[in-house]
């Protein structure tokens, strides 16, 4: 008889003779039940079990000819459709059943999910929710076909959530968001929890993901008519847990796309960066800067107009947000389109008031050398003294990087406006500083420098040859 097992123990040599044996049997039944004249349900079972241990027969010599050696053999053969999970066409062991009503093996589909996938493989449609609620019916009817067989599948609990959570975590995190739009009190307290753990929990960030409606129940406070009197201009700390609360999700990479293009994300994140406490507009900023990992996010924050607050708020200056600030914007900038709306809201004027003041240096001279490839930046740097800015941190600075941009940026503006040339000469005839740097500094620099060092010399001599 075939082993009470849902793989063939034993050698491969055992495992065939048992298999004869088993099939020699079925068919001397099938015969004489056809000798009989019996050709009832029983008799069609027997042909499918004497059929299903042929391809079991068939398989393991495969195994045996492939070099397979003692290995097992997988339960996949000759099983009904309808129990084998759309996936992974195996045998499903523990079947759930997803948004859309389709059953699919728990360990596939949260593959499939955890890969940052949001449609039903099968039907292609979006999922409203990522809960899998476990089919009862078609894993009974596995459990009696196999039973039937002689095999015995593992149990479902060996198959792990992959995620960490219960279903009681599950039931809290829907009742916190419930509370979201309850009375103040609870929307207070639903907020905080809701801070704390998706700053602990990286499962609980995920959550947010497995509903359509989640973080819109998540902004809900926020989002509410500005005449009611439980606004949360009345009350800072709400609107702070909610927007901490984004900035934790958008930490998570499968969140950063749909937490963007969720309406009223981005436009909250700008009105917190204006109007929230200095915590709360430093963790907007730090919220728009994860999510513009994505480019297409970067593309749609640049449009959103997010650049104008976050340079107004930099120009603030406040300690605790210039750092998250001038990450956000460097990020945004990376895209050309962004380039110039910076640049329109003031961004070169802004970063050039703070480099002067010694105000977060390197991350604004990277921001500025990226600024210049736009000539509406270039033409303000010249305005508003870029050029001895620059000059003077290329002389005094240690940071090789920050040579390198300063150099860079020099460059651009030394090409692009003949009226640089003169302080740049007095510079190089004073201190050698662009000889120094085209000498030692990294090769970038040194190209930016000697192609500033040719350009000063070739003005020189059509002056003396004039």
């Amino acid at each position: 008889m075939m082993a009470k097992t849902g793989v063939f123990d034993g050698s491969p040599a055992a495992r065939a003779a048992e298999l004869k044996k088993e099939l020699q049997r079925l068919v001397m039944t099938i015969v004489d039940r056809e000798d009989e004249g019996d050709d009832d349900v029983s008799s069609v079972g027997t042909i499918d079990r004497a059929m299903e241990t042929m391809c079991v027969l068939r398989e393991l010599k495969k195994c045996k000819g492939g070099g397979g050696g003692g290995g097992c053999l997988k339960v996949t053969f000759a099983c009904p459709e309808e129990f084998r999970c759309p996936i992974s066409k195996e045998l499903m062991r523990d079947p759930v059943i997803v948004a859309t009503g389709q059953t699919y093996d728990r360990p596939f589909i949260q593959r499939w999910l955890k890969e940052g996938h949001r449609t039903c493989p099968q039907t292609q449609q979006v999922l409203s929710h990522t809960l899998l609620v476990p089919n009862l019916l078609v894993r009974e009817m596995i459990s009696q076909w196999c039973k039937t067989r002689g095999i015995q599948l593992p149990d479902p609990v060996q198959y792990s959530n992959e995620d960490g959570l219960t279903e009681a975590d599950r039931e809290y995190f829907l009742s916190l968001l419930n509370k979201m739009s309850s009375t103040l009190s609870d929307q207070k307290e639903a907020a905080k929890e809701l801070r704390c753990l998706t700053k602990r929990i990286p499962s609980f960030r995920q959550l947010f993901g497995e509903s359509l409606y989640a973080i819109p129940q998540l902004l809900t406070p926020l989002s509410q008519p500005q005449t009611q009197s439980d606004n949360c201009d009345t009350h800072p700390d709400l609107q702070e847990d909610v927007i901490t609360t984004l900035l934790n999700l958008s930490i998570h990479d499968n969140n950063k796309k749909f937490v963007a293009e969720t309406p009223m994300v981005i436009s909250l994140l700008m009105e917190a960066l204006r109007s929230g406490t200095i915590e709360t507009r430093s963790n907007a900023a730090a919220a728009l800067f994860t999510l513009s990992a994505l480019d297409s996010n970067k593309a749609l924050i640049g449009k959103s107009g997010a650049l104008k607050p976050l340079i107004e708020l930099l120009e603030e200056g406040h300690p605790l947000a210039m750092k998250d600030v001038a990450s956000a914007i460097f990020n945004l900038c990376i895209i050309h389109e962004n380039r110039a709306r910076a640049v329109r809201d003031g961004a070169a004027r802004v970063i050039l008031e703070k480099i002067l003041n010694g105000v977060h240096v390197d991350e604004l001279l990277a921001i500025l050398a990226i600024l210049s490839s736009n000539p509406k930046a270039v033409e303000e740097m010249g305005e508003f003294g870029g050029v001895p800015c620059l000059l003077g941190i290329i002389r005094d600075s240690t940071c090789a990087r920050n040579k390198e941009n300063g150099i860079a940026i020099l460059h651009t503006i030394c090409f692009s406006d003949r009226n640089t040339w003169k302080a740049m000469r007095e510079e190089e005839n004073k201190y050698q500083t662009i000889s120094q740097l085209a000498k030692n500094g990294t090769s970038r620099a040194k190209r930016k420098a000697s192609g500033i060092l040719e350009r000063l010399n070739r003005a020189v001599n059509l002056t003396h040859t004039a």
